[in-house]
């Protein structure tokens, strides 16, 4: 994109639907557990995610963003991947929450340990459950993937720096 001194942008139409795409992501709204009322509670007055240009949606024809919010049990995992299926592409996956990520605290024969053994999941967020400020970081994530797709990079996610030893605050 690039801007003249006379005030016109001059771009491209990929890089207009690029914008577009990741600037209106419209979620499918599938709360199964706790972690759906903190999902809630992110488009509500007080977070907004409408602001963002996020509108949860009812059906996933209407949707590019599928958001697992909660335990996903095996009887509702063949639900789980015909509502993924029938999004219209592009589409993207957001697992929130221990449970969705990992099975949780239900180590069972009747949890699934992981939404992306049955649909891939493109990012992650952790908490039990986790805060709306997390569900918007998990979203802002998802932009900057799709932004990265676009431009052909390659999107890693910010390296956490683990302490190697502690050391006394000084004086």
């Amino acid at each position: 994109m690039a801007m003249t001194n006379s005030g016109i942008i001059l771009t491209t139409v990929e890089e207009v639907l690029s914008w577009a795409r990741r600037n209106s992501l419209w979620p499918v709204s599938v709360g199964l557990a706790c972690c759906a009322i903190e999902m809630m509670h992110t488009a509500a007055s007080r977070f907004d995610t409408d602001r963002l240009g996020i509108i949860f949606r009812g059906s996933p024809r209407q949707s590019d963003v599928l958001i697992v919010a909660g335990t996903v049990v095996n009887k509702v995992a063949p639900m789980l991947r015909l509502i993924y299926e029938q999004m219209p592409d592009p589409k993207w996956v957001i697992a929130m929450g221990g449970c969705a990520s990992a099975g949780g605290p239900f180590p069972t024969y009747a949890t699934l340990q992981g939404v992306d053994r049955i649909i891939p999941v493109d990012v992650y967020i952790p908490g039990c459950p986790p805060t709306p400020q997390a569900l918007l970081w998990g979203i802002l994530e998802l932009q900057k993937k799709i932004k990265a797709k676009k431009e052909g990079k390659e999107f890693t996610e910010i390296p956490i720096k683990v302490p190697q030893e502690s050391k006394p605050i000084s004086k």
